[in-house]
């Protein structure tokens, strides 16, 4: 699969450009594409952002023809059994904001997050995503993935904080594959704050320290329906992502995210 390099614009839009870019808000990008969308498929053309120090992140848009896609987003936002659990913030409790449901091979580490321990759910309960997970495989020679976290954000109030998948039953380096469907949303990446920056420091000495390690600005995706994300090598170790909250966006967005548990 022929690829080429391309630095994705690295400042994030804002509601303001939401409103400017109609790709943003969920009547566009929501169930108002399903008309006139066209018949015949797209190549999958993926974008390589390489972040540097062994980090990878590769964006195919067109990962699933529109018609399919959106039959697996009708099939997995009625069958899903979508929960909103309580989690555990900063020593508070508070509930999700997104709905989550998690699909992972017989005999694997549970997956524990913010003091929640989701159910694990069988593949064979859900015939789709076995399907979408072969997909997945097919478009990815070499990797493969026994586990799935899914994520149902019903409207731009919902969302996911700043954080990195660097648990150590994902092992040093994963790579997780992350399919969207349904409304359009952004995703973030930025470097890890480093101790320098945690700390303000004193004096010239920490005003140049400050200045060196100045955090850049996030890569920026817009994830389209039907795309595929993947993030490789160091990222998790090294980065940041999040889906901020957008007020424009009035529809949902179900995303996949297949990763590989260390037995």
């Amino acid at each position: 699969m022929a690829s080429r390099l391309r630095l994705v614009d690295p400042t994030p839009s804002t509601d303001a450009d939401s409103a400017q870019n109609p790709g943003i808000s969920g009547k566009a990008a929501g169930e108002g594409e399903r008309v006139g969308e066209a018949k015949t498929p797209q190549p999958r053309q993926p974008d390589v952002t390489d972040l540097g120090g062994g980090s990878e992140v590769v964006y195919i848009p067109r990962f699933v023809a529109r018609e399919k896609a959106w039959e697996w987003f009708d099939y997995l936002d009625n069958a899903i059994p979508w929960t909103r659990p309580e989690i555990r913030v900063f020593g508070r409790s508070a509930i999700q904001p997104r709905d989550v449901c998690y699909v992972a091979d017989e005999g694997l580490t549970d997956l524990r997050y913010s003091g929640h321990q989701p159910l694990a759910h069988s593949w064979d309960e859900f015939p789709v995503l076995k399907d979408v997970l072969k997909v997945v495989h097919e478009a990815l020679p070499g990797s493969y993935f026994n586990s799935l976290l899914l994520n149902r954000y019903k409207t731009g109030s919902d969302y996911v904080s700043w954080h990195a998948d660097d648990e150590p039953l994902y092992g040093p380096t994963p790579e997780i594959a992350s399919v969207t469907f349904g409304c359009e949303r952004d995703f973030l990446l930025r470097k890890k704050p480093t101790k320098s920056q945690a700390t303000s420091g004193s004096g010239e000495a920490g005003r140049k320290r400050l200045k060196v390690d100045a955090p850049q600005k996030p890569h920026h995706f817009l994830l389209k329906h039907g795309s595929l994300l993947v993030m490789r090598g160091y990222t998790q170790r090294d980065w940041q992502h999040s889906v901020p909250k957008r007020a424009k966006v009035s529809s949902p967005r179900i995303n996949l995210t297949f990763r590989h548990v260390l037995r």
